[in-house]
Protein backbone atom coordinates (compact mmCIF):
# COMPACT_ATOMS: atom_id res chain seq x y z
CA UNK A 1 0.00 0.00 0.00
CA UNK A 2 1.26 3.35 -0.84
CA UNK A 3 2.25 5.66 2.14
CA UNK A 4 2.53 9.59 2.69
CA UNK A 5 3.99 11.96 5.03
CA UNK A 6 2.76 15.55 5.41
CA UNK A 7 5.20 18.07 7.46
CA UNK A 8 5.21 21.91 7.95
CA UNK A 9 8.00 23.73 6.94
CA UNK A 10 8.75 27.35 7.04
CA UNK A 11 7.01 27.82 3.74
CA UNK A 12 4.15 25.66 4.42
CA UNK A 13 3.22 22.19 4.73
CA UNK A 14 4.85 19.60 2.09
CA UNK A 15 4.50 16.05 1.72
CA UNK A 16 5.75 12.72 0.39
CA UNK A 17 4.38 9.27 -0.69
CA UNK A 18 6.35 6.23 -1.52
CA UNK A 19 6.33 2.72 -1.09
CA UNK A 20 8.85 -0.24 -0.49
CA UNK A 21 11.28 2.69 -0.15
CA UNK A 22 10.58 4.16 -2.97
CA UNK A 23 9.51 7.76 -3.57
CA UNK A 24 6.39 8.84 -6.17
CA UNK A 25 5.61 11.43 -5.18
CA UNK A 26 6.58 14.80 -3.32
CA UNK A 27 4.37 18.70 -3.03
CA UNK A 28 5.83 22.09 -2.51
CA UNK A 29 4.72 23.99 0.10
CA UNK A 30 0.88 24.71 0.59
CA UNK A 31 -1.28 26.42 3.31
CA UNK A 32 -3.01 23.46 4.64
CA UNK A 33 -2.21 19.34 5.36
CA UNK A 34 -5.44 18.87 3.24
CA UNK A 35 -4.71 20.32 0.17
CA UNK A 36 -0.96 18.27 0.01
CA UNK A 37 -2.77 15.31 1.25
CA UNK A 38 -5.05 15.51 -1.91
CA UNK A 39 -2.09 16.20 -4.49
CA UNK A 40 0.14 13.53 -3.14
CA UNK A 41 -3.24 10.74 -3.49
CA UNK A 42 -4.94 12.24 -6.65
CA UNK A 43 -4.94 8.49 -8.61
CA UNK A 44 -3.43 6.18 -6.07
CA UNK A 45 -6.70 5.27 -4.69
CA UNK A 46 -5.99 3.58 -1.01
CA UNK A 47 -2.84 5.03 1.18
CA UNK A 48 -1.98 5.09 4.62
CA UNK A 49 -0.28 7.80 6.74
CA UNK A 50 2.83 7.25 7.88
CA UNK A 51 5.21 10.18 9.73
CA UNK A 52 8.19 8.56 9.87
CA UNK A 53 8.07 8.11 6.13
CA UNK A 54 11.19 9.49 4.65
CA UNK A 55 11.95 10.58 7.81
CA UNK A 56 15.47 11.87 6.78
CA UNK A 57 14.22 13.49 3.61
CA UNK A 58 11.46 15.36 5.32
CA UNK A 59 14.25 17.11 7.62
CA UNK A 60 16.34 17.96 4.62
CA UNK A 61 13.28 19.99 3.00
CA UNK A 62 12.63 21.64 6.50
CA UNK A 63 16.48 22.41 6.47
CA UNK A 64 15.87 23.81 2.66
CA UNK A 65 13.16 25.88 3.66
CA UNK A 66 14.96 27.43 6.00
CA UNK A 67 17.58 28.36 3.74
CA UNK A 68 19.98 25.97 4.14
CA UNK A 69 22.18 25.08 1.41
CA UNK A 70 21.80 21.32 0.76
CA UNK A 71 22.01 18.87 -2.26
CA UNK A 72 19.19 16.48 -1.50
CA UNK A 73 20.64 12.94 -1.64
CA UNK A 74 20.91 10.99 -4.40
CA UNK A 75 20.48 7.80 -2.51
CA UNK A 76 16.25 8.89 -2.02
CA UNK A 77 15.56 5.79 -4.87
CA UNK A 78 12.88 7.78 -6.73
CA UNK A 79 10.64 5.69 -8.86
CA UNK A 80 10.26 5.75 -11.97
CA UNK A 81 8.52 2.59 -13.67
CA UNK A 82 5.37 4.10 -15.13
CA UNK A 83 7.75 6.95 -17.37
CA UNK A 84 8.88 6.47 -21.01
CA UNK A 85 12.50 6.31 -21.32
CA UNK A 86 12.53 10.10 -22.83
CA UNK A 87 11.01 11.01 -19.46
CA UNK A 88 13.50 9.17 -17.35
CA UNK A 89 16.41 10.52 -19.28
CA UNK A 90 14.96 14.15 -18.91
CA UNK A 91 14.07 13.82 -14.85
CA UNK A 92 17.75 12.39 -14.23
CA UNK A 93 19.51 15.04 -16.19
CA UNK A 94 17.28 17.41 -13.98
CA UNK A 95 17.77 15.88 -10.69
CA UNK A 96 21.91 16.72 -11.39
CA UNK A 97 21.16 20.25 -11.24
CA UNK A 98 23.26 21.79 -9.01
CA UNK A 99 21.89 24.17 -6.39
CA UNK A 100 21.21 27.35 -6.99
CA UNK A 101 22.29 26.83 -10.45
CA UNK A 102 19.80 26.82 -13.64
CA UNK A 103 19.72 25.73 -17.31
CA UNK A 104 17.89 26.09 -19.92
CA UNK A 105 15.23 23.60 -20.89
CA UNK A 106 16.88 23.28 -24.43
CA UNK A 107 20.31 22.30 -22.54
CA UNK A 108 18.20 19.81 -20.23
CA UNK A 109 17.47 18.34 -23.71
CA UNK A 110 20.51 18.05 -25.08
CA UNK A 111 21.95 16.50 -21.64
CA UNK A 112 19.01 14.29 -21.60
CA UNK A 113 19.98 13.08 -25.03
CA UNK A 114 17.63 14.69 -27.51
CA UNK A 115 18.47 18.18 -28.34
CA UNK A 116 15.62 18.95 -30.53
CA UNK A 117 13.19 18.05 -27.39
CA UNK A 118 13.06 21.46 -25.30
CA UNK A 119 9.49 21.72 -25.74
CA UNK A 120 8.94 18.27 -24.76
CA UNK A 121 11.18 18.50 -21.68
CA UNK A 122 9.35 21.47 -20.67
CA UNK A 123 5.99 18.87 -20.70
CA UNK A 124 8.15 16.50 -18.43
CA UNK A 125 9.03 19.25 -16.09
CA UNK A 126 5.38 20.75 -16.21
CA UNK A 127 4.16 16.68 -14.77
CA UNK A 128 7.52 16.15 -12.64
CA UNK A 129 6.46 13.67 -9.54
CA UNK A 130 9.11 14.82 -7.38
CA UNK A 131 9.51 18.62 -7.30
CA UNK A 132 12.34 19.86 -5.40
CA UNK A 133 14.12 16.73 -5.24
CA UNK A 134 13.87 16.47 -9.29
CA UNK A 135 14.45 20.79 -9.14
CA UNK A 136 12.35 21.24 -11.55
CA UNK A 137 12.32 24.95 -10.56
CA UNK A 138 15.99 25.27 -12.08
CA UNK A 139 14.87 25.15 -15.64
CA UNK A 140 14.42 28.16 -17.55
CA UNK A 141 13.78 30.06 -20.62
CA UNK A 142 16.68 30.02 -23.03
CA UNK A 143 16.86 33.45 -23.01
CA UNK A 144 17.04 33.83 -19.34
CA UNK A 145 13.50 34.51 -18.33
CA UNK A 146 11.77 32.44 -15.83
CA UNK A 147 9.90 30.02 -17.71
CA UNK A 148 6.66 28.41 -16.72
CA UNK A 149 5.93 26.76 -13.33
CA UNK A 150 2.94 24.54 -13.20
CA UNK A 151 2.97 23.97 -9.27
CA UNK A 152 0.20 26.17 -6.92
CA UNK A 153 1.76 29.33 -7.01
CA UNK A 154 2.86 28.98 -10.62
CA UNK A 155 5.84 31.52 -11.22
CA UNK A 156 6.12 33.84 -8.03
CA UNK A 157 7.04 30.22 -6.07
CA UNK A 158 9.69 29.45 -8.75
CA UNK A 159 11.01 33.17 -9.16
CA UNK A 160 11.01 32.69 -4.52
CA UNK A 161 12.83 29.09 -4.95
CA UNK A 162 15.09 30.56 -7.29
CA UNK A 163 16.18 33.47 -5.14
CA UNK A 164 16.20 31.30 -1.66
CA UNK A 165 18.98 29.34 -3.54
CA UNK A 166 20.88 32.39 -4.92
CA UNK A 167 21.04 34.18 -1.69
CA UNK A 168 22.30 31.21 -0.08
CA UNK A 169 24.86 30.89 -3.08
CA UNK A 170 28.42 31.14 -2.28
CA UNK A 171 30.56 34.33 -3.74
Amino acid sequence: MMRYVIFRTDWGYCGLAGKDGLLFRSSLPLAKPAQVRAQLIKGIGQAGEDKKLFRDLQRQIQDYFKGKKLEFSTDIVISFEVHSEFTRAVLSACRELGYGRTVSYGELAKRAGRASAARAVGQVMSKNPVPLIIPCHRVIRGDGRIGGFSAKGGTSLKKRLLKLEQQNEEP
